[in-house]
């Protein structure tokens, strides 16, 4: 027995009409996902214009905002120093006027170790030497050296150690990088275009200010392979040098902790 919905029907179309039959059109699957691929081509390119008509990514305050949290954290530290620092002169004032229950041995021990360990301000002959970027649109003054890369044109951090290292070689009893004195831990490193100096940041020119024999420490700079290899950036891409006698100098004391973070003392 046949079912009625297979049994044919009478209407437009039949053969009773005398019009063909066509069957009704379907979407191929292949023009379904070409009709997708262009609505969400479509949905992506109005939001990007949305996106950008509004920003211009020089300006864009989101990319500025970690630089001003770098700057204003730099800020902060350099507060926090000087307070430090003051601070540590009311408590050796006390300890002076009360005699802080030490020896005359024991307080001359601790003013030993205060002036190794920099502490103290620190007067004498001075050096200074003032390292610096090459001017924008720097190009190869001599002949036979390719065209500069952008990392030539700019100081990096084994340039600074290379200057600290030779000062100190020289026999410097004191070195101050811009303005805060180096001490046994302090490290001297460069993210990208700046110098970062015990939680404070840099940015060129970079001055490193050395106290001791000047004429030692300018031998001193003079035979460092790493200043050499150095000086012809100067000479080729005109990065900056310039070493100054600057005659009796008072370097600061360090204000910062000194406390261990990363070793202990041996016992």
């Amino acid at each position: 027995m046949s079912n009625p919905a297979d049994s044919p029907q009478a209407g437009p179309g039949s053969p009773g009409t005398g019009t063909a039959s066509r069957p009704p059109r379907r979407l191929r699957p292949v023009r379904v996902l070409t009709v997708g691929v262009f609505a969400l081509a479509g949905l992506l390119f109005f939001t990007s214009f949305n996106t950008a008509k509004g920003t211009d990514i020089r300006t864009d305050s989101s990319l500025l905002k970690l630089s001003d949290l770098i700057h204003d954290r730099s800020r902060k530290n350099a507060r926090l120093d000087e307070s430090n620092a003051l601070l540590r002169d009311d408590v050796e004032g006390l300890a002076k006027r009360t005699g802080g229950g030490s020896s005359k041995a024991e307080e001359a021990r601790l003013a030993a170790l205060e002036k190794d360990t920099g502490t103290q301000k620190l007067a004498g002959s001075a050096v200074t030497v003032t390292l610096n970027d090459a001017p924008p649109g720097a190009t190869a003054k001599l002949p036979g050296y390719p065209e500069p890369q952008p990392d030539y044109l700019v100081i990096h951090q084994q340039d600074l150690q290379a200057v600290v290292n030779a000062l100190w070689q020289g026999g410097a009893r004191g070195i101050k990088v811009m303005d805060q004195r180096l001490i046994s831990t302090s490290a001297v490193r460069c993210v990208g275009n700046t110098l970062i100096l015990q939680g404070r940041v840099y940015s060129p020119p970079y001055k490193i200010t050395a106290v001791g024999d000047p004429d030692r420490l300018q031998k001193a700079l003079a035979a460092s392979p790493a200043i050499q290899n150095y000086m012809v950036y100067v000479n080729v891409y005109g990065l900056g040098w310039k070493v100054t006698e600057d005659g009796t100098v008072t370097l600061p004391g360090y204000s910062g902790t000194v406390d261990l973070h990363y070793a202990k003392p041996v016992e």
